[in-house]
């Protein structure tokens, strides 16, 4: 079964979001959370885990996704563009979110760390994680994304 990674502040976040405590909902560089960040809807199949990540606004270059120890962990950065406050005035507010940030996901010993595939279309990371019947030792390795 693949879960989110579980993180030691969990009262504080149950504290925020009761429902968004139970899942991995990123953090930033701030470490305080970031809830409208890497929504994931994640489907099991007989032979593969599926996840898609939403990510509006990041460029494939600006992503990461590695698989260590059982964890698939995925690592965006979002830009901001440079301000020139004094040409085009001020912020009044700032919602938009522009940081590194990260999720992990435990998928466990039995996927086939070869035949991960990742593909980034209209916002969207698309993660197809392979089972495998027999479990092989681990070791880090980078999924390229297309």
């Amino acid at each position: 079964m693949m879960l989110p990674a579980k993180r030691n502040n969990w009262l504080n976040d149950f504290m925020i979001t009761p429902f968004d405590a139970f899942f991995d909902i990123p953090t930033g560089t701030t470490g305080k959370t970031a809830p409208g960040l890497m929504r994931t809807d994640i489907k099991e199949t007989d032979d593969a885990f599926k996840l898609a990540i939403d990510l509006p606004g990041v460029k494939k270059e600006d992503l990461s996704v590695e698989i260590q120890d059982g964890y698939l962990e995925v690592s965006a950065e979002s830009k901001s563009e440079s301000e020139d406050a004094a040409a085009d005035g001020s912020y009044l507010r700032k919602e938009r979110f522009a940081g590194k940030f990260s999720r992990k996901f435990y998928v466990g010993e039995d996927i086939d760390d070869d035949a991960i595939t990742a593909s980034l279309e209209d916002g969207t990371l698309k993660v197809n994680v392979p089972k495998r019947s027999e479990p092989e030792p681990e070791t880090k390795k980078t999924i390229v994304i297309s």
